[in-house]
């Protein structure tokens, strides 16, 4: 299990949840009754550790664990651009890496974000988002989280997610909190 667990709260599932294996990035369904702890709530996603392996579970699948499912996001009517780009950045540092407790903004996976809109409050959002390393298996879990969580945002009709690796990642992206966090800095 990984060093930077946050808690090992135990847990019985209370029906037939789907989930990601952390790192592999392979989609199960773990039985109703299955017992394990919660390692990490964060950004409405929880990791989980059950015999032996770590899982990721949605937030729209927190009443399996007993718990709220996140709120829905609320935008006032007469939003601007600058008001929808500070809530994809707020919603951006609500996406975790299952195995580490930071945020891709902190971690400085995320290199560019920029937003279109069409003159009829309805906007498209472009991030460029990297990895740790290229051969991670959670990559494709992290783009479909950053792109669900943009998409949730009133007037956000669509959120374009690319994977890049150029510039490779480096620790000297992460913020300083980020290095504090995991013992970098």
């Amino acid at each position: 299990m990984s060093g930077f667990s946050l808690s090992s709260e135990p847990f019985t599932l209370e029906r037939d949840c789907p989930a990601v294996m952390v790192p592999q990035g392979e989609s199960v369904t773990l039985p109703a009754g299955q017992i394990g702890y919660i390692t990490q709530a964060l950004g409405g996603s929880f990791t989980v550790y059950v015999e032996g392996n770590l899982f990721r579970i949605a937030g729209d699948d927190a009443d399996a664990l007993g718990k709220e499912p996140p709120p829905p996001i609320e935008l006032p009517a007469d939003a601007s651009d600058a008001d929808v780009e500070q809530l994809v950045w707020q919603q951006l540092r609500t996406v975790f890496d299952p195995e580490i407790p930071i945020n891709v903004v902190e971690l400085g996976l995320v290199y560019d974000v920029s937003l279109e809109a069409d003159g009829e409050s309805r906007r498209k959002v472009y991030v460029k988002l990297t990895l740790t390393a290229p051969g991670c298996g959670m990559g494709d879990i992290l783009v479909d989280d950053v792109r669900t969580k943009l998409e949730l945002i009133p007037t956000v009709v669509e959120a374009d997610v690319d994977l890049v690796f150029d510039p490779p990642w480096s620790h000297a992206m992460m913020s300083d909190a980020a290095k504090l966090e995991t013992g970098m800095l």
